[in-house]
């Protein structure tokens, strides 16, 4: 496309409101189906903790959601009462109503991350923890390069110049020729997913999405008020037909795709298969973001080629990928990148720009020292990964034998089939267990689907997990609880 065409105005802020559809799709029903005030009170509450609803969103006018759930009026009006006295909800005269949290409850999703009790075994966030020794020895390396570095200025908007050099030279080492000038150094690759939606989309443009997928790359589309064109993936991975159908009957500006051990399947998509994907996007004029966070954790087969490598002139020229080294180091580290051609790196730094000048000069430091250990590294990381995952599959087998799963060739986690929609409620009755974990309709395009599975990682040290399946076979059978429920009053029960 021509290079004025990338630029898109980027929108200070996103739309806050909830209609009453979009609520009531967010919304697990009850197992009868039917809402009564206190049944959908605990639905609103439930999609607020798990991330679904995120806090300060504006909830629907009461007549809406009535209409949209089939309901009474009063059944909203009761529900929203609840909401309120409860501290889930805040309303104003002529304002309307909106989420919230009550003091001292966090989010059970994303952004609660770790939990702060040690009592908790927290299965929500797919994260190892870093490599001592390497790292040690990184720091001590970046600590002897920072006094040369503090005698300039320190802003770096495109990255620190050794970075950029040391992921180009890996780029091309892995098959995809890199010149350092087609890197954008970012804080992780969560700000490059932001900015390369920021860059391709703007309010109501078209965009393709897997489902399952990374929920909160789902987010930051939603956040732009971008329209998602879901696509499956199923344990037989991806459809072409159905992936080729979608981006020529909807055309969407872009497609975000995690090929390498996708999150959260764990499956890995072939090469032809990624050619066929480059070739529908390039007839339609559709960008590719190519989420790579995960290419390094090849766990029973080799590392795959980057995306653009695999495609070859198929379309590799519309193709943003997004690497990290969160996941093959360590994600306090908080540095990532983004690949692309040379003039839509610089129309990203500009937007980079606007809300973040440069990176940490240390932390970049860090990344080149560790850049010339991960032939160490990631050797290490996959052995240990392999023991966890096998620990963590002989704990499920042992005490919760009827859920199924595929073992994953790479990646971070299991993506378990409990054989019945009951995933939100599990989550939460798992955390007054002592286990937090989070459910597949957090990662689901179309709210409420995926209730039968639960994401599991195997990042925690092996002797964890029999004690966290056991935890879950508690929850799932109902068992008294362990833990105190931070959620509604008891006369809401």
């Amino acid at each position: 496309m021509a290079e004025s065409g990338v630029v898109r105005t980027v929108v200070s802020t996103a739309d806050r409101t909830l209609t009453g559809r979009q609520l009531a799709a967010l919304l697990t029903p009850p197992p009868d189906g039917r809402f009564g005030y206190r049944e959908l009170a605990r639905a609103v509450r439930r999609a607020l903790l798990d991330g679904r609803v995120s806090p300060r969103m504006r909830l629907p006018a009461e007549r809406e959601l009535a209409v949209a759930l089939a309901v009474s009026r009063t059944t909203v009006t009761g529900a929203y009462d609840l909401l309120r006295e409860s501290g889930y909800a805040h309303s104003r005269r002529g304002a309307g109503t909106w989420t919230a949290l009550p003091d001292g409850q966090a989010p059970l999703g994303p952004a609660a991350f770790a939990s702060d009790a040690e009592s908790v075994v927290d299965l929500a966030l797919a994260a190892p923890e870093a490599p001592a020794d390497e790292l040690a020895a990184a720091l001590a390396a970046a600590s002897a390069e920072l006094p040369r570095l503090a005698r300039a200025q320190g802003y770096h908007p495109y990255g620190l110049p050794q970075l950029r050099s040391a992921i180009a030279d890996r780029y091309t080492r892995r098959g995809l020729p890199t010149r350092p000038e087609q890197i954008l150094v970012t804080t992780g690759a969560q700000q490059g997913v932001s900015l390369a939606l920021a860059l391709l989309g703007a309010p109501g443009d078209r965009a393709l999405a897997e489902n399952p997928s990374y929920p909160n790359a789902l987010d930051a589309m939603r956040g732009r008020r971008l329209r998602l064109t879901p696509v499956p993936v199923t344990e037989a991975g991806w459809d072409s037909g159905l992936l080729d159908a979608a981006l020529r009957q909807t055309a969407p500006r872009l497609a975000y795709l995690i090929p390498d051990f996708h999150n959260p399947t764990g499956l890995l998509m072939p090469d032809e298969q990624r050619r066929e994907v480059a070739r529908s996007a390039k007839a339609t004029g559709t960008w590719l973001v190519i989420d790579e966070t995960l290419t390094d954790i090849a766990l029973d087969v080799p590392a795959p080629r980057p995306f653009g490598a695999a495609v070859g002139a198929a379309g590799g020229e519309q193709v943003i990928g997004v690497g990290s080294l969160s996941k093959s180091c360590w994600g306090g580290l908080r540095v990532g990148w983004l690949r692309a051609a040379s003039r839509v790196i610089t129309e990203l730094a500009r937007i980079r720009i606007t809300a973040d000048l440069s990176g940490s000069v240390l932390d970049q430091l860090v990344a080149v020292a560790l850049m010339d250990r991960l032939d160490t590294v990631l050797p290490r990381r996959a052995a240990q990964l392999r023991e966890r995952r096998a620990a963590l599959e002989a704990a499920l087998a042992r005490h919760l034998p009827d859920w199924g799963w595929t073992r994953p060739a790479g990646g971070l986690c299991l993506w378990v089939d409990l054989g019945r929609p009951v995933a939100s409620g599990l989550a939460e009755r798992a955390l007054r267990h002592g286990v937090r974990v989070e459910g597949g309709a957090r990662f689901g395009v179309d709210p409420g689907t995926h209730e039968h599975r639960l994401r599991l990682p195997f990042t925690l040290p092996s002797e964890v997990y029999d004690t966290a399946a056991e935890r879950l076979a508690a929850a799932l059978e109902g068992a008294p609880a362990r833990m105190p429920d931070p959620g509604l009053p008891d006369w809401v029960a």
